[in-house]
């Protein structure tokens, strides 16, 4: 366990020296990046020691890995994060722990979420997953709602019960005119961004780049980064 809190320690040590700089680059002041640790794959036991280590931000993308350690850390001063595709079904399991759904791409899962929210008494943060390789009507590969849908998306969340319009999300994508181009990419997701805060300027957050890309991302104006890799390791296949 000492080993493995040595080995977290130096990872967390070295993001921070890349946010950090990325942020001198792009004149930005590094309390305006918030790193989130996707901490897929991972057992509770790092979370733990990355909780120790000053982590406040956690993200899984899988409902069914994600569960039992939010429940197994529930003791810790974490927000947690869902970054994945979510299903319907898993909306209740999910509405139980996260704090903010990073991929709501469909007005059924707003509705979803807001109706388990009103359920349970939480308020649950949402942002609009914007799919960069869609068409205006489209969704992504990865999931998404195109840059066309986002307006009438972002109206359903601000008016759900339970719901708290956060902001926007993207990944990099793999197709597609944005394709390789993530720096372009993220600064297209900013323009979004400054659409989408004329109508509710309360939703200021962005969320773009992982371990690849995030100074990219900062330097095209994100507020949180999504790291995993660069943090916990590469994790063998478990297939």
């Amino acid at each position: 366990m000492t080993d493995r809190k040595g080995e977290l320690a130096a990872n967390l040590a070295q993001v921070e020296r890349r946010i950090t700089a990325a942020c001198t680059a792009a004149g930005r002041k590094r309390e305006e990046v918030t790193l989130i640790v996707v901490t897929k794959t991972y057992p509770a036991s790092d979370v733990r020691i990355l909780s120790e280590l000053g982590v406040r931000h956690v993200a899984e993308n899988r409902d069914q890995d994600a569960a039992p350690k939010a429940a197994a850390c529930s003791d810790l001063p974490l927000s947690w994060h869902f970054v994945g595709q979510l299903q319907t079904n898993k909306v209740r399991s999910v509405v139980g722990y996260a704090d903010v759904v990073q991929s709501v791409d469909r007005a059924r899962l707003v509705t979803a979420l807001s109706k388990e929210a009103e359920r349970v008494g939480r308020e649950v943060g949402c942002l609009i997953q914007v799919a960069l390789d869609a068409g205006e009507s489209a969704r992504g590969e990865r999931g998404g709602v195109a840059p066309g849908g986002i307006a009438e998306l972002a109206g359903l969340v601000a008016g759900a019960p339970g719901l708290r319009l956060g902001g926007l999300m993207t990944v990099a994508p793999l197709t597609g005119e944005y394709a390789g181009q993530q720096q372009a990419a993220f600064e297209r997701l900013m323009d979004l961004s400054t659409d989408l805060r004329r109508t509710h300027p309360a939703a200021n957050m962005v969320s773009a780049g992982m371990s690849a890309d995030l100074e990219q991302a900062v330097a095209a104006g994100a507020t949180h980064v999504r790291v995993g890799t660069a943090v916990l390791g590469v994790r063998p296949s478990l297939g």
